[in-house]
């Protein structure tokens, strides 16, 4: 896949080795900045190896796709961010249906520089984990381009294959540097006794006490503690329990899930991932039109942040979720 560009563009090269090639070469070719795609095979021990040769032989290289992107638009930073939604990074050797070495994860780079950048985004990825990733973090040995029928495989080939959820690539991702955790003495400062009640001490409002229950402005709703968006007016829905209801988060990534036995019951916490507040427990008895699901949400918890202020407020990059 390329896309038409300026010959003076910024840009910039990475590989990705994330299982199947058809699909993921399908899904950063959607990435907004992403200027050019191709599937190959990369850092193996022979030249020019055939798809056979790949798939039966012990050759050593790795389905992968070569992504050339726009600096000005994207950094590698957020490409990783995508990378990760789509690929298992505790699997080795495995994604999706496919089994083998040439199915192995790895980001291959050809600027130095760009090694520390991979290694720490997969030190905290590696924190969502109790097993280690495998993720490979590699200089670029070699990479071979595979044959012409897998280029654009699932363009040529709708129905193909893909073990990738392609139209993710037009999901939203929050970089969590740009929300910092604040310190107890800042939450204190900052924080109502209520708010800190029940984002610190894990505590429950009462039902139908605070506005948001039954409030259905458009825009977003924010962690009281470090501002990082969680969920949209678009995902809030009426219901009757008292307490505000999302069937699902601005991102998948910002959410935190734990077991909760407290009160004699068994139920998932969720709390924020930047702030670690405690944000209320999700529930399987939502809406089925919206997927089943029920997020729960203490307002105490929650800052709403209406449309017209986002640019002000530095959430312009969701506004297009209002387009």
């Amino acid at each position: 896949m390329k896309k038409l560009y300026d010959e003076n563009t910024n840009w910039k090269e990475i590989y990705f080795a994330g299982g199947c090639f058809w699909g993921v070469e399908a899904y950063m070719g959607e990435i907004d900045g992403v200027l050019e795609t191709s599937c190959g095979y990369a850092n193996g021990n022979t030249k020019n190896p055939t798809y056979i040769e790949v798939c039966h032989m012990e050759i050593g290289h790795a389905e992968t796709v070569y992504v050339k992107y726009d600096c000005d638009k994207i950094s590698l930073k957020k490409l990783l961010k995508y990378y990760f939604r789509i690929i298992n990074p505790i699997s080795l050797n495995k994604q999706g249906n496919d089994v083998g070495t040439q199915y192995r994860t790895g980001v291959y780079f050809v600027n130095k520089e760009d090694e520390k950048i991979i290694q720490e985004e997969l030190e905290k990825l590696q924190k969502f984990y109790d097993s280690p990733i495998v993720v490979e973090n590699l200089p670029l040995k070699c990479y071979y381009l595979a044959e012409e029928y897998h280029q654009d495989y699932l363009q040529k080939n709708p129905n193909g294959y893909c073990h990738v959820n392609i139209s993710s690539a037009k999901d939203i991702i929050i970089d969590a540097e740009k929300y910092p955790r604040l310190s107890q003495e800042e939450l204190s400062k900052k924080l109502t006794d209520l708010q800190i009640y029940v984002t610190q001490h894990s505590g429950t409002e009462k039902p139908f006490t605070h506005e948001y229950w039954d409030f259905f402005g458009e825009g977003i709703y924010v962690d009281v503690t470090s501002e990082e968006p969680l969920f949209s007016s678009k995902d809030k829905f009426k219901c009757s329990c008292g307490w505000a209801s999302f069937s699902k988060p601005i991102a998948p990534e910002v959410i935190k899930y734990l077991r909760d036995e407290s009160h004699g019951m068994i139920r998932i916490e969720v709390r924020s991932r930047c702030g670690n507040a405690h944000l209320g427990h999700v529930f399987d008895d939502g809406p089925r039109e919206l997927g089943g699901v029920r997020y729960c949400i203490n307002g105490a918890a929650l800052e709403f942040i209406p449309v017209d202020d986002l640019e002000k407020r530095g959430y312009s990059y969701l506004k297009k979720i209002f387009e």
